[in-house]
């Protein structure tokens, strides 16, 4: 099995990247001696473990080798001194950083990620790779997956290197936030040919009423050494682009799921996930627009 990412940017162009921790992933996954490993790794208590220690003083020193090896362009963000290394990877860019585009009626990427767009089927699932995932285990409720039966799942995944602050992908009225308690698998491909991680992973989502995508339900999933998911706000009114929370240190997944005929998606990305490809985007590019009704 290849361990490289099949990648495009956002201009078409095939992106390249096998990194070590591609190829620690594939020990992990892959072999025997790595998934015996990686058992005690997915657990909460781990992570809560490693969180501790990203949030002391002296993980600051982990700083400046991880934005040399991660190639970061700090330029993006705030000037600041870290009190630790989950302060310097919760972040905040800088004003102006990031555009958000179009108007109401354009779906945005909430974050700095790699999309992928999977249609649900009219038995309420959706397919990744090997894994096939029903909406109702995703969101542990079968009323609530039927309306979304026909539509889409939008995952987008983030790095340890991209910016982990993520917004409001529709302007509506948000729910309260439901967590689902879980493990932590890390969410790179590679770990959906052996575990459905989706169904897995801790995970927390609200459900926002819009006046031009109807139900739209936005989901943080959290991954491998990810100690915490804080959203910032429960039952209110929302605007896209709007911060809604945060990850702590891990790679991660947001997911959002469409109702039928609701919006219509940007072609590249649906050519890319049929031919095998992630979309990177960053946060406020379009991903659709609401269907004319």
């Amino acid at each position: 099995m290849s361990i490289g990412m099949k990648q495009m940017d956002i201009n078409g162009k095939k992106i390249t990247t096998k990194t070590g921790q591609d190829t620690l992933l594939h020990f992990l996954y892959a072999t025997t001696p790595g998934r015996m490993l990686l058992k005690p790794l997915v657990y909460p208590w781990f992570s809560k473990l490693a969180g501790m220690f990203l949030n002391t003083k002296f993980s600051c020193r982990l700083i400046r080798p991880f934005i040399q090896s991660a190639q970061i362009d700090m330029s993006d963000f705030e000037k600041t001194a870290y009190s630790c290394y989950n302060d310097f990877f919760t972040r905040k860019i800088r004003p102006g950083a990031r555009t958000v585009s179009g108007n109401e009626q354009t779906l945005i990427s909430p974050c700095d990620c790699y999309a992928t767009a999977y249609e649900i089927t009219d038995q309420k699932t959706f397919h990744i790779k090997q894994a096939k995932y029903t909406v109702a285990s995703l969101l542990r409720s079968r009323k609530l997956a039927s309306r979304f039966q026909g539509g889409y799942a939008v995952i987008l995944r983030l790095t340890v290197s991209d910016y982990h602050r993520y917004s409001y992908a529709v302007t509506g009225k948000k729910s309260k936030n439901y967590r689902i308690p879980g493990i932590f698998h890390t969410v790179n491909p590679m770990a959906g040919e052996y575990f459905p991680i989706y169904k897995e992973n801790t995970r927390e989502y609200s459900l926002i009423h819009t006046a031009h995508f109807g139900d739209v339900i936005q989901m943080e999933v959290g991954a491998l050494m990810v100690g915490k998911i804080v959203n910032h706000k429960e039952a209110c009114q929302v605007r896209r682009g709007e911060e809604k929370g945060y990850f702590e240190f891990g790679g991660s997944t947001i997911i959002l799921l469409l109702q039928k005929d609701a919006a219509t998606l940007r072609p590249d990305l649906l050519k890319n996930t049929a031919a095998g490809y992630e979309t990177q985007l960053r946060l406020g590019d379009a991903i659709g627009q609401a269907a004319q009704k």
